[in-house]
């Protein structure tokens, strides 16, 4: 039987990751942008537009989009948080539209409601847009958050809404992320 966290409903809460936050309880910050998207942005940059950073906390992955050009709007659960991510983004001189919304990362959020974050997403871009994301954890080091990840259920809710292009293992990864990455891009279906 497995095991289930006592944290588990209470991560669809915004006061459970603030609380986290004030209490140091981030080791998922790296302090920087993810290394996998500095890596894709390097190698395959997607065409200028605008992006949606969804789960954005301190809008590392944000800023890192914003000062390569593109019109980028980052969302997420924690307003303390996000007035961090704003005077981070106004040090680096950089433009980011930061937005509270009910939005938390799929590795975080309580399993059952990953359907009702796809539909979000799916919401959120018009047909022919781009997702990429990098989903970890592959492997469970803890009872969670964050929940293990399973590509085959990632590719069982993207579909039909989204069109997988790459699925590929990120280059480099964050130390102790090594193996427990997954990256996709897909493309937004329908008309």
């Amino acid at each position: 039987m497995a095991r289930v966290s006592p944290t588990f409903g209470r991560t669809s809460l915004p006061d459970f990751w603030d609380e986290l936050y004030s209490r140091g309880g981030d080791a998922w910050d790296l302090g920087r942008a993810a290394q996998p998207l500095v890596d894709f942005l390097d190698t395959t940059p997607p065409p200028r537009g605008r992006v949606a950073v969804p789960g954005c906390g301190r809008g590392h992955d944000a800023r890192l989009l914003a000062a390569h050009g593109y019109e980028v709007t980052a969302f997420d659960f924690v307003p303390s948080v996000l007035d961090v991510a704003r005077r981070l983004a106004a040090r680096e001189h950089v433009t980011v539209n930061f937005e509270q919304r009910d939005v938390t990362c799929y590795c975080a959020i309580d399993p059952a409601r990953r359907a009702e974050y796809v539909r979000a997403l799916a919401g959120t871009l018009r047909a022919g847009g781009w997702l990429l994301a990098c989903f970890f954890p592959l492997r469970a080091q803890s009872a969670g958050p964050p929940f293990v990840v399973s590509p085959d259920e990632v590719r069982r809710l993207l579909a039909p809404a989204f069109r997988i292009e790459r699925a590929f293992a990120p280059l480099r990864s964050a130390r102790g992320r090594q193996g427990r990455e997954w990256m996709i891009l897909a493309r937004r279906t329908g008309a």
